[in-house]
């Protein structure tokens, strides 16, 4: 793709557009989900967690206000607090207030205006933090700024790591080793495997909120990639896949049609299906190989008391 001899890509985002691209173009249409984070599908997200059907925020969130005392005594005084995906950092306060002496938090994310803002909030809530928004996916290979003096500990909340595939977990879990040092510890929230019953609902709620968040990527596309999707020739479908143990996120295409994105076409059949996100749900003992092969041991857990969520603390091994 050269901007200078095609003038329908001239000043487009090149790595979105040739992942929207390569996606449409696999015998199943996918989109990569950090694209669904923008700053409006943010703003959705945060929604999306206070809504009744969704259960895993208020479950970890429970987790963590119950047992946050024993975090943080376990992680001791002078933590650097490096939260991957960070959002609004609704959680990330629960830990904040009850460490002792933290010696600065580093949020990473890729919606740079929503991280920015919470950045800000955060400064004016906790005056004697120092807070270093890093912008970026946290897939990537990323580096600590060079003036962080307090021990490492990442936190991903969330159970985002049931977004990844087993090899992206490797990778991503390997990199985090690698960032926090040998020394490092890590707090991680994991939604565990229930019933579809309760599963599928958090993802298809009543009031269309997740709807609106899967279709916001097809308005994002348009809006920075010179596309022309009809959003209301798609609807939200969430589905159980029992085999692979998650939640997949679809766009349902109600009829045929095409659509052209910064000059080439692609054609949509009558229930024809984009993949957007999966959402595995785990098994612990299955996890704790995942941590293994990546230099992780787990330390401490802690559930729910329907073992719908845990929140788990890793330390680096050998």
């Amino acid at each position: 793709m050269d901007d200078v001899f095609d003038p329908a890509t001239r000043g487009l985002d090149r790595k979105f557009l040739e992942d929207v691209w390569r996606g449409l173009s696999a015998p199943q249409k996918t989109l990569p989900c950090e694209y669904l984070y923008d700053e409006t599908g943010s703003n959705l997200f945060e929604q999306i967690t206070e809504l009744p059907e969704y259960y895993p925020t208020r479950t970890e969130i429970g987790i963590l206000t119950n047992h946050a005392a024993e975090i943080a005594a376990a992680l001791g005084p002078n933590i650097v607090l490096v939260e991957y995906g960070a959002g609004a950092s609704t959680k990330t306060r629960i830990l904040l207030d009850a460490l002792t002496d933290p010696a600065g938090y580093i949020p990473i994310d890729v919606s740079e205006d929503f991280l920015l803002q919470t950045a800000d909030q955060l400064r004016a809530e906790y005056p004697g933090l120092p807070v270093t928004p890093m912008v970026g996916n946290f897939m990537a290979d990323l580096q600590l700024p060079s003036d962080v003096t307090g021990k490492a500990v990442g936190f991903f909340p969330g159970s985002t790591l049931g977004n990844l595939s087993d090899d992206e977990i490797h990778r991503f879990m390997r990199q985090a080793r690698h960032l926090l040092g040998a020394d490092g510890r890590f707090v991680l929230g994991i939604d565990l495997r229930k019933s579809p019953d309760i599963l599928v609902p958090a993802y298809d709620d009543a009031a269309g909120v997740t709807a609106d968040f899967n279709l916001n990527l097809l308005t994002r596309i348009n809006r920075d990639l010179n596309a022309n999707f009809d959003r209301a020739g798609f609807a939200h479908r969430a589905l159980w896949n029992d085999s692979a143990s998650r939640i997949e996120m679809h766009l349902l295409s109600l009829k045929d049609q095409s659509v052209e994105i910064a000059g080439r076409q692609f054609d949509f059949s009558e229930g024809e299906t984009i993949h957007t996100e999966n959402s595995r749900k785990f098994d612990l003992d299955q996890l704790r190989q995942h941590f293994t092969a990546a230099g992780w041991a787990l330390e401490l857990k802690w559930l729910d008391p329907s073992a719908y969520f845990a929140v788990l603390l890793l330390r680096a091994a050998d």
